[in-house]
């Protein structure tokens, strides 16, 4: 079944070199090129809105990344190469389209895929936007702003860290219920928190279900540890990316890449999801019991991501780049779909002044 769309949004499946799948468009086709990239958990779907906002001279475009709804399933992410095949991925789509430069969107861990873009692909770049993106190392196992791992297998991020029970209610088709580990509960408590429950949110819900279920895909394989909470990153998935395992070099790049483009680092003021005490790192929930054996805050403390970008982005101004940083007051996660309004504000201007 085919995924519905906003009117003024077209769907296209398009094939490249790389990956087969559904790719939204908005906006004229000779119009400046903005291309977005979605969260986990999520799709094109959820930039819809933000698409059909764009002022008239711009060109939106957001594919499903490879593992979610319209890409091609046997498609795998390896996750030993971090956000290289997302990245491989959106450069082969904007070649077929054929587009050399273009604005660069993404949020959560199509906030990782920026930063990525940001160290490899950094002339193909005419801004950068990152709206409530992970941190530069990725997320869970680092204990600094500076990504020092907290224990040496980076125990505690990769795929054992997704709660088995939100995998089981998207097995269970459970679309309606409100706990602490449902689809629509999560939502409501880490995504939408700080803003009111958007209109669409069913169209957002649905988009959960349709990510791609597997021990390669999500939430991916895992590893054993002797090291709290007693699992690592496996090899395969999204959430296997996302660990600092497989970051390598990711800062040294970004820094040494040229040339630099113009950052908007734009945020809800209210985020649960991505914070210094994000409610889904291992070392926030630790001191509450619900994992055995947690060795103490000193020895496993939160992940301190907003500490993370925040270094990360005066790093890069001490060698020639330059950001804007935005908090929208009141908003979680994702406040391009919570305050609308707020976000195309200070987007539109950083879109403007740049292109």
């Amino acid at each position: 079944m085919s995924t519905a769309v906003l009117d003024g949004v077209t769907a296209r499946t398009i094939t490249t070199d790389r990956l087969t799948t559904r790719v939204l468009f908005t906006g004229p086709d000779d119009g400046i090129p903005v291309l977005f990239i979605h969260g986990n958990f999520s799709s094109a779907t959820w930039w819809e809105e933000t698409m059909l906002q764009l002022p008239p001279r711009y060109r939106g475009i957001a594919p499903d990344q490879r593992g979610y709804d319209g890409a091609d399933p046997d498609a795998r992410i390896d996750a030993t190469r971090g956000m290289g095949d997302f990245v491989d991925d959106a450069l082969a789509l904007m070649d077929h389209l054929g587009h050399d430069r273009f604005h660069l969107v993404g949020n959560s861990l199509g906030g990782l895929v920026v930063w990525w873009m940001m160290a490899d692909a950094p002339g193909r770049l005419v801004s950068a936007t990152l709206a409530g993106p992970g941190a530069p190392f990725g997320f869970g196992g680092t204990k600094d702003a500076t990504g020092t791992p907290t224990t040496p297998d980076y125990a505690g991020s990769g795929g054992g860290l997704i709660n088995p029970v939100l995998i089981q209610s998207l097995l269970d088709d459970d679309r309606d219920s409100i706990s602490d580990f449902s689809p629509r509960g999560i939502m409501r408590r880490l995504v939408w928190s700080g803003g009111d429950i958007p209109q669409r949110e069913d169209a957002f819900i649905d988009a959960m279900f349709r990510v791609h279920i597997g021990d390669r895909q999500l939430p991916g394989d895992k590893e054993e540890s002797p090291h709290w909470p007693f699992v690592r990153p496996g090899k395969w998935g999204a959430t296997n990316a996302m660990s600092p395992k497989y970051v390598g070099d990711l800062v040294e790049r970004i820094l040494a890449a040229e040339p630099r483009s113009h950052v908007l680092w734009v945020y809800g003021a209210d985020d649960l999801a991505v914070s210094n005490t994000a409610a889904s790192d291992p070392g926030t929930w630790g001191p509450t019991g619900r994992l055995p054996g947690f060795p103490g805050s000193e020895a496993y403390p939160p992940q301190p991501m907003m500490d993370q970008i925040s270094k990360m982005l005066e790093d890069y101004v001490s060698v020639g780049g330059s950001y804007e940083e935005v908090a929208i007051p009141e908003s979680g996660h994702v406040p391009f779909i919570t305050h609308p309004e707020e976000f195309n504000r200070v987007f539109h201007a950083h879109l403007d002044k740049t292109s």
